[in-house]
């Protein structure tokens, strides 16, 4: 569908090349009357008109509509503006725009989150490979700022210098429950969390903070997988061999499988999964996320645990014959 305004004086040269090039029908809606024609044979097109009794009114002509944001333009908004986002005006800068949208997306998937975690006491989340940290920054500020929750947040990330940063940054915004820790996923260890983020960990670091998240049974899980390398040179099925000696189509091949297989491993746990569109693709290729939501055991009825029972083994078989199909043995496993 196209929705575009057309100054008035133009329409009937636009409806003649349309009617000429691509159309057999068009329907024309004006304040007095509704008009069709249809053009099967353009040269002797077919008319009808349908007068109406008082004048219908005019269609808005606006159609961009101003985006809601959770956090908006024009608001000054502290740590967008120590990030050096937004001007100490709020204006966001044109060139971090993407970032800020980036910010506000995942802020709305979260928020939409929060409804599965524990409505009382300390929210407790860790980001891993949090990197600079704006989406680290973005979840203390809606919690903390906004919604007046307490939350414990932790980032980590191997990078000590980013990491050095970012604790700077919180202690100067005053953000005092917001930690930052140089060290690797792998290693992690942890009392839990009720939250997991895990946005474009490198390959198997995802299968980690999954792996982590898991045994922790953290209600929710964020995470965007980035650079699924491993599986690339296991693969093996002669069927799709003919396709898959492109290596660029191997390769986005194995980011769906890579992911396909983590999702029915959280669903074998328990995990109801979906998979949503994170950023739009002008921003990253790497903008599908893995959201995983863990049932309160104690909410559910027993008809309710037996689904997710069958459920559970329903995705453990499918992962098991989508593993031995491909010949892949994903990190996951170790789950």
């Amino acid at each position: 569908m196209i929705h575009q305004n057309i100054p008035y004086h133009e329409m009937v040269d636009y409806a003649s090349q349309w009617i000429q090039d691509d159309f057999k029908q068009i329907n024309i809606l004006t304040e007095a009357e509704d008009i069709q024609i249809l053009a099967a044979d353009p040269e002797n097109p077919r008319i009808t008109r349908r007068a109406y009794k008082k004048l219908r009114k005019a269609a808005v002509l606006d159609h961009n509509r101003k985006k809601h944001y959770i956090i908006e333009d024009g608001k000054p908004c502290d740590f967008l503006i120590k990030l050096g986002v937004m001007s100490p005006e709020g204006k966001v800068f044109q060139k971090h725009y993407s970032k800020f949208r980036q910010i506000n997306r995942f802020l709305e998937i979260a928020d939409d989150s929060f409804r599965d975690l524990p409505s009382q006491g300390t929210l407790r989340i860790i980001d891993f490979g949090c990197g600079k940290s704006y989406l680290t920054f973005a979840l203390y500020y809606y919690l903390r700022v906004l919604k007046n929750r307490n939350v414990a947040i932790v980032g980590l990330d191997l990078k000590k210098d980013v990491i050095e940063f970012c604790n700077k940054t919180a202690q100067e915004l005053g953000y005092d429950d917001l930690t930052f820790l140089t060290g690797d996923i792998a290693d992690y260890e942890s009392t839990g969390a009720d939250m997991v983020v895990t946005l474009h960990a490198c390959d198997t670091a995802t299968d980690y903070a999954l792996i982590n998240a898991v045994k922790w049974h953290s209600r929710v899980i964020l995470s965007v997988p980035c650079c699924q390398h491993e599986l690339f040179s296991q693969i093996k099925e002669p069927v799709n061999d003919s396709y898959l000696k492109y290596g660029i189509l191997k390769d986005k091949f194995t980011e769906i499988l890579t992911d396909g297989l983590r999702g029915l491993k959280l669903e074998s746990a328990g995990y109801q999964v979906n998979m949503i569109e994170f950023t739009s693709l002008e921003h990253t290729a790497r903008n599908v996320m893995i959201k995983a939501v863990l049932p309160d055991p104690a909410a559910l009825t027993e008809k309710q645990r037996q689904k997710q029972e069958a459920a559970r083994e329903k995705a453990s078989q499918e992962y098991e014959a989508l593993k031995t199909m491909y010949h892949v043995h994903p990190t996951i496993d170790q789950l």
